[in-house]
């Protein structure tokens, strides 16, 4: 009974999904700092955006109208988000930190240098939240193409009770959203050259995170960062 009640959903919640979400969305008002940067990528051959997992929910919607390819966790949770993706023009690769994730890397190299932009979580599919995982620098390292940081805040909306505690974006809400500067990064780096990238890169991203948050009268979307400076 379980595993139909999960393939009716699967059948049945995407779609679903998809035509509310356009709907939803098409009401709030967007602002978009730095916007040349992601055509200038894509002019470049493609890169690697990366995003907190928080934000997912908007990225998915925002970046639809370019040519992507997105790593999704394996899991079953992660099917509503692969099948979501792919109703939404995205190609979909399998995998994370914790399965499969050397078989998603190499597939979405084989994409990136094939032109297409990839999408990575940047704290991954468990988190910690907005604490970087390599693998976006990998697959830069490997592809050849930019790192291109992408940070988004909302006046009002919804925090769910996830680890990263996602946001959803209410119904005419005002839309903060920011391109970073591509990072490039050189193949063959040392582990301790990757790691001071890795580093520097989220800082630059929870800086871009706090700033935008604090257009809308907050220093964040919720309160993970009691305790932080």
């Amino acid at each position: 009974m379980a595993d139909l009640l999960y393939r009716t959903s699967l059948a049945v919640v995407p779609p679903l999904y998809v035509v509310l979400s356009r709907l939803w969305f098409a009401t709030c008002r967007v602002e978009v700092e730095n916007p040349a940067v992601i055509e200038q990528v894509l002019a470049g051959g493609g890169g690697v955006a990366v995003f907190w997992h928080y934000s997912f929910l908007y990225i998915f919607h925002h970046l639809r109208r370019y040519p992507g390819v997105v790593m999704v966790s394996a899991s079953r949770d992660g099917e509503y988000i692969a099948r979501v993706a792919e109703l939404m023009g995205y190609l979909t690769v399998r995998g994370s930190s914790h399965r499969g994730g050397v078989r998603a890397l190499r597939q979405l190299v084989h994409h990136v240098r094939g032109g297409r932009h990839a999408g990575m979580v940047g704290d991954g599919s468990q988190g910690p939240a907005r604490r970087l995982q390599p693998g976006c620098l990998l697959l830069a390292a490997k592809s050849g193409r930019p790192v291109l940081p992408v940070v988004w805040a909302a006046s009002r909306y919804r925090v769910f009770g996830s680890w990263d505690r996602t946001v959803l974006p209410m119904p005419f809400a005002r839309i903060h959203l920011a391109y970073g500067e591509p990072v490039y990064v050189p193949d063959g780096l040392s582990s301790a050259g990757l790691e001071s990238r890795r580093q520097q890169l989220e800082e630059e991203m929870n800086a871009l995170y706090h700033r935008l948050w604090l257009k809308t009268g907050r220093r964040c979307h919720d309160d993970l960062d009691k305790g932080r400076t």
